[in-house]
């Protein structure tokens, strides 16, 4: 259950890649739109289950050390952003786009299926964290459909968005490799 020098590479360049994506960000109140989800997505759909999450792992593990890889920066700190659930979502979601889309033969269909079900683990954990922070560190009274409207419903087109654009790449890379693993 090794990891290859290949998969180790591919798996930094996706880690910085999430990096790149925290700063191409559209400013929205609470939570920004930024291209996260887009890296997330494609990592689990190109690289697979288990090099996809190590990716997002050392993504999160080089932001919480100190570099200021997250949107809002960096730091252990981070964890008691409001937004840290969504990033401690990024392993599992990548896990699971991963796990469907190596599943069987590449198609749209799958992907697409795989990109919704790491934003659907995205959503909750990220939406839950939101939730408890803002009711327990912030000190404000947020109902869960209140952390609904605020976390998920103004992304949920441009996450879809990003879902089928990198749907259609990892099909694309996939392809050039062969349909296989890079």
């Amino acid at each position: 259950m090794g990891i290859s020098l290949k998969e180790l590479l591919l798996a930094a360049l996706f880690a910085g890649l999430t990096a790149v994506g925290a700063f191409i960000r559209i400013p929205f109140p609470v939570v920004p739109l930024t291209l996260h989800m887009f890296v997330v997505f494609l990592a689990g759909l190109y690289l697979g289950p288990k090099v996809g999450m190590f990716s997002q792992w050392a993504y999160l593990l080089l932001g919480l050390s100190g570099v200021p890889v997250f949107s809002g920066g960096g730091g252990v700190s981070y964890v008691l952003s409001p937004t840290f659930g969504y990033l401690l979502s990024y392993p599992f979601a990548a896990w699971i786009a991963g796990r469907i889309a190596y599943g069987g033969p590449p198609t749209l269909m799958r992907n697409l299926r795989a990109s919704l079900s790491a934003l659907l683990l995205v959503y909750l954990l990220g939406t839950l964290v939101l939730s408890l922070n803002l009711n327990f560190i912030a000190g404000k009274d947020v109902s869960p459909v209140r952390a609904i409207q605020i976390a998920v419903l103004p992304f949920i087109v441009p996450d879809m968005l990003k879902a089928l654009a990198a749907s259609l790449l990892a099909l694309r890379l996939r392809a050039a490799n062969g349909a296989g693993r890079p």
